[in-house]
């Protein structure tokens, strides 16, 4: 099935959740494409979970509605969740009961007949690498494989929609590899797919899109790479040296910052072409051999630490 990304399958609009006084999000507004991987990146603290809170029918907004696909999520909230498979950060399986039965209720819960709960449930075991454990007690389980069940089990309805807060958050490699290849394999198979992660890395590889959360604000959102375009004086150039050197030694125009790396220097600039030639004249003049020199564009990193340090947009 070929999904047009024409469509919002999800629509914020002004969005608000206060605490007493404090205000957790504050008016953020987004869509999400059908067939697109969402991502909603930011520090601890940004509103990441209480905005996914809202659009599962979890929290109650303050002001603002959410839309998913056509259903309000406060007026139509079952016709709303039944489009969604949803993994909080906090979910867990039952401990006491096996995966498979794990599945199996969920299945039940799902209103499913029994013939297709059986199939999907083995089906989901084998493709998360639990077909091994299948009838052992979830209590015996790593981290890694309950939050491989905890996404098998919101895989059970078939929905259009999957919902994941930290879906790697503390997991060892392997599990996090494992997971991180299942959501591409999910968004092929036409799910849309919304995860908040404070892990940069993740973000810049998953998600066709990213908003930036910090202090309940969206401050940018794009995608990755665009998000990176937009921030020039955030490229840089990096030069290691035969000899070692001291980052004092350089007065070169249009560097906005030095930074040590090891054996590297990294100089970041609005003008690489002109840091290369002064990194070549130092380099003569010196007698100080380069071992290697490149231009960098800026890191999904860079942006956000960029777009997130010392702005309390709450003050």
């Amino acid at each position: 099935m070929v999904v047009s990304r024409d469509m919002d399958i999800i629509k914020v609009e002004n969005l608000t959740k206060e605490f007493n006084s404090f205000k957790a999000v504050d008016n953020i507004s987004f869509d999400i494409k059908e067939g697109e991987i969402f991502g909603l990146l930011g520090p601890n603290g940004a509103g990441k979970t209480t905005t996914i809170r809202i659009l599962t029918g979890i929290l109650k907004p303050t002001k603002g509605s959410v839309k998913i696909d056509k259903y309000d999520i406060q007026n139509k909230p079952l016709d709303a969740k039944q489009l969604m498979g949803i993994v909080p950060e906090t979910a867990d399986a039952y401990p006491d009961l096996s995966a498979y039965k794990n599945l199996f209720f969920i299945g039940e819960l799902y209103g499913l007949q029994r013939g297709n709960i059986v199939k999907k449930a083995n089906k989901l075991l084998e493709l998360f690498e639990l077909k091994e454990k299948i009838h052992n007690k979830v209590k015996t389980f790593s981290k890694g494989m309950r939050q491989r069940l905890v996404l098998a089990m919101a895989l059970m309805n078939e929905s259009k929609i999957l919902i994941l807060d930290e879906p790697t958050s503390g997991l060892d490699v392997k599990s996090a590899r494992l997971i991180k290849t299942l959501i591409k394999k999910f968004n092929q198979e036409s799910k849309t797919i919304l995860l908040t992660t404070h892990n940069i890395e993740d973000a810049n590889q998953l998600c066709d899109r990213v908003a930036i959360m910090n202090y309940g604000k969206i401050v940018a959102i794009d995608s990755p790479e665009k998000l990176k375009d937009v921030i020039q004086s955030l490229s840089s150039v990096e030069v290691s040296f035969e000899k070692p050197t001291d980052i004092k030694d350089f007065k070169f125009v249009d560097i906005t910052k030095t930074v040590k790396e090891g054996d590297k220097i990294k100089f970041y600039t609005k003008n690489p072409e002109g840091v290369l030639f002064s990194l070549v004249d130092y380099a003569k003049s010196s007698g100080n051999k380069i071992i290697s020199l490149n231009t960098l564009k800026p890191t999904l990193e860079d942006v956000f630490v960029k777009l997130t340090e010392n702005k309390n947009d709450n003050s």
